[in-house]
């Protein structure tokens, strides 16, 4: 039996850049081309010099003109300094970041390796020191590369400046206002991913959800299991590779977990139906989604919320107590809940070309979103006014900004367990006082984008 949707179609993605991020988080990619870059720019030189040497052409004032000793001189002095600075400075830089990890985390460190910045200075240092090291095998008592020497000498300047910009870069960097901007930086740009080019139907309309209850009435009842191959986190689904291996077998699969979860080697992933098809589209799937050690925010912006979240936690531990910390983040994730809050999530129902559904994927949900950012922080400041009111505060902006009762109830509930844990934690009674108003202004916000007045403009 074959189900169709002649509706608004959405075709799956590919897994957005999983190769280009792998690229990113690693401290060898940008060095190494820049290496490369500095073998090419020796061979430049070196052939120049060859020339100067046959008297082809005759060099400028302002090229060094030294004898061997010289060379080799000014070329161990560039290399040996080279090494030695790039050496020192990493090393400290890496334990000023393990102390700020006790803070902000350990993506501290992964952020350090993902930095452009950071990769940039480490490839000019070692492409400097791989041209001196060229350019002094080269020397000889018959032969001096006068413009190697130059560009070596030209180069270790270039990295002065480069030395500057990296302790300024990795002083900012490190400050608490700086990791909490990256991590909501990079919330937004997780959220911008989820969307595809065309919006697709929302969940629960009444065109989509018949489809969606057959499809799974026939998965629940025909489907066949298909095993994750390897344990770790799902860090991305190929939803393009699927969709199309499941239409060449009229096949519909239904993921069990989304990018972010654990998965277990051996443990239902996905369930296809009809059986016939399980031994393709398993294959395709074995290849088209990837698991890690960690999780990564390609299709997961559960995980930078966490991160807000466990700033906000380790500033509100008696060991920290840094309670304007726990407030920056809180207003980081009312904005980025906002943000989510202004738009329809994606409804994970994947189709084919003609139409056809082919992807039922583990769905997004705000009241789900709302819960991970608020909760814990709510539990960890629990009897703390000024962590209450701020996230009361935040709720009341999110409020602003929905455009669903299913919203806007979660965001109720959440304001009621806020109100709730403030009367039985909070003794002075000005501080519930204040709390109780706090409150209304959630309640006040709500009532009004669920009731607006004639002729206001909606918020979007």
């Amino acid at each position: 039996m074959q189900v169709f949707d002649r509706g608004r179609r959405r075709t799956g993605y590919h897994i957005p850049g999983w190769r280009g991020d792998a690229r990113r988080t690693s401290l060898w990619f940008v060095p190494s081309l820049l290496v490369i870059g500095a073998g090419a720019l020796f061979g430049l030189t070196y052939a120049l010099d060859r020339a100067v040497d046959a008297n082809a052409f005759s060099l400028p004032s302002w090229v060094n003109t030294g004898g061997p000793d010289a060379a080799r001189t000014i070329l161990t002095a560039i290399a040996a300094a080279v090494i030695t600075v790039v050496g020192v400075v990493f090393s400290i830089t890496i334990l000023a970041l393990q102390l700020a990890s006790t803070q902000f985390g350990p993506r501290m460190l992964r952020n350090f390796i993902r930095d452009r910045g950071t990769q940039l200075t480490l490839g000019t240092f070692v492409a400097t020191f791989v041209f001196s090291v060229l350019a002094l095998g080269s020397v000889s008592n018959s032969f001096v590369p006068h413009i190697s020497v130059t560009v070596a000498i030209g180069l270790l300047l270039v990295d002065l400046g480069v030395l500057i910009y990296f302790i300024h870069h990795v002083a900012t960097s490190i400050q608490l206002t700086e990791v909490v901007y990256a991590i909501a930086r990079d919330l937004d740009d997780a959220v911008r991913g989820l969307y595809s080019d065309e919006v697709s139907v929302p969940h629960g309309s009444a065109t989509l959800e018949p489809l969606v209850q057959e499809l799974n009435t026939r998965l629940d009842r025909e489907g066949i299991d298909l095993p994750a191959p390897s344990s770790g986190y799902l860090q991305g689904i190929g939803h393009a590779r699927i969709v199309e291996i499941a239409a060449r077998n009229d096949a519909v699969v239904r993921f069990s977990r989304r990018p972010g979860n654990f998965i277990v080697q051996g443990r239902p992933l996905a369930v296809v139906w009809p059986a016939a098809s399980a031994v393709d589209v398993g294959r395709a799937l074995a290849d088209a989604h990837i698991t890690g050690p960690h999780r990564t925010l390609q299709q997961d912006p559960q995980f930078a919320i966490h991160q807000l979240v466990e700033i906000a936690i380790r500033a509100l531990s008696p060991a920290v107590n840094d309670t304007f910390t726990a407030l920056t983040c809180i207003d980081w994730l009312g904005d980025g809940l906002g943000t989510i809050a202004a738009r329809p999530l994606p409804d994970g129902i994947y189709r084919d070309e003609a139409g056809q559904i082919r992807i039922i994927d583990v769905p997004l949900r705000y009241d789900r979103l709302l819960n991970h950012g608020f909760d814990k922080i709510r539990q960890a400041g629990r009897g703390m006014p000024a962590v209450v009111i701020r996230q009361l505060e935040a709720l009341a902006t999110i409020a602003t900004r929905t455009i669903t009762e299913e919203q806007r109830s979660a965001i109720a509930r959440q304001a009621d367990m806020i109100l709730r844990s403030a009367d039985e934690a909070i003794p002075e009674r000005n501080d519930r006082a204040d709390v109780l108003q706090a409150h209304h202004r959630v309640a006040l916000a709500l009532d009004r984008v669920s009731n607006p007045p004639p002729g206001a403009l909606r918020h979007s």
